[in-house]
């Protein structure tokens, strides 16, 4: 079972691997984006961490609930958005039992996702987060393991797609070729989920 003090780790792991890697998604954001979505991310997810500090939610949704409520309130562009509405209804999806079974989380990050999906009017192959989220949540019934390689490939996948949604959309044909960050700090976030869990397969 899956407790409030697992997905604090969560979040705790996935801010020190969005710190490590900013540099990375600001590179990658600045071929097709605003060259920022590296410090949105680790300012959002370093909030994140301090607020979870300061008042510790007791339950697994409501750790995920503050999470996301905290990344719309800091994280400027889409990402905020976004990245808390993934948070904020996958928590609410799990509501208030005090742990949670691995297919339970499976399914509430469907809706999650699911959520992200609506709010963006994407879809897979558009090339955004959605492409590693959208494989990641789906192997997630499997283990966490399978939800990471299944969201590394996923975000690895964008390279040779057009953008057809988000600011990298007006690049057109100058969008192919370039690793959508979106996806690559989606891939993140399951990254530090699988490292949570110990990397199980």
């Amino acid at each position: 079972m899956l407790d409030a003090d697992f997905f604090h780790r969560w979040m705790t792991r996935a801010t020190d691997l969005v710190s490590r890697e900013a540099d990375r998604l600001t590179d990658l954001d600045a071929a097709i984006g605003d060259a920022d979505h590296g410090s949105n991310m680790r300012r959002g997810f370093a909030a994140v961490t301090t607020a979870l500090a300061e008042e510790p939610p007791k339950t697994p949704g409501a750790v995920l609930t503050r999470a996301g409520r905290q990344l719309i309130s800091t994280v400027g562009g889409a990402s905020g958005p976004l990245y808390g509405t993934l948070l904020r209804r996958t928590g609410k999806a799990l509501g208030d039992a005090p742990a949670v079974t691995e297919q339970d989380l499976a399914q509430a990050l469907g809706e999650g996702v699911a959520a992200v999906a609506q709010l963006g009017g994407a879809q897979a192959g558009d090339k955004t987060m959605l492409d590693a989220l959208l494989p990641a949540a789906e192997a997630l019934g499997t283990s966490f393991g399978a939800a990471r390689e299944a969201a590394d490939a996923g975000a690895l996948a964008t390279v040779p797609m057009r953008a057809r949604k988000g600011r990298a959309s007006y690049l057109g044909e100058r969008s192919i070729g370039h690793q959508d960050p979106g996806a690559t700090s989606a891939a993140l976030l399951i990254t530090a989920l699988a490292d949570t869990a110990g990397g199980a397969a």
